[in-house]
């Protein structure tokens, strides 16, 4: 399975994009603020540019693994799926980087966020989205024993 972010709107504080799932329109995207970080960067480079909590993860491809989390077990979307949250992995000069609702680039901590920009600088419904996200896409991808690929442009 493969997932595409392109971020299209790169705002002072935040960055909105637009989500596709195999080719085909999912949502819009809250990330924090887009700096130019790409993965053919060394990680110094990287680490100079980055902001702690106000920064999008490098541009490139990465896997997505469902793993447990801790920090989001007890939240009412997260006891849902028994802790499991959809990880971003070997995502260089970051680290527990996620996909998991939020509204602003506030919430994100480099995560990414899933929903409708329906007003400025934030995504709505991000729960249901995420929901969506899991339930359609992401638990039968793993049940089927496929790769999960995101993509960020």
């Amino acid at each position: 399975m493969k997932i595409l972010i392109d971020r299209k709107w790169k705002k002072g504080t935040y960055t909105i994009g637009i989500a596709y799932i195999d080719g085909v329109r999912f949502s819009e995207t809250m990330e924090d603020k887009d700096r130019g970080l790409s993965d053919d960067m060394t990680e110094t480079e990287i680490k100079a540019k980055k902001v702690y909590g106000q920064t999008a993860i490098p541009t490139g491809v990465y896997e997505i693994k469902l793993t447990y989390s801790p920090k989001f077990a007890n939240r009412i979307w997260g006891k849902k799926y028994k802790g499991l949250v959809p990880s971003v992995e070997k995502v260089k000069g970051f680290s527990g980087v996620r996909l998991h609702p939020l509204n602003t680039a506030a919430d994100s901590l480099a995560c990414i966020g899933f929903g409708k920009n329906s007003k400025i600088g934030m995504i709505t419904d991000a729960t249901q989205y995420y929901y969506r996200l899991m339930d359609n896409y992401l638990l039968p991808a793993v049940k089927r024993g496929e790769r999960i690929e995101l993509t960020i442009k």
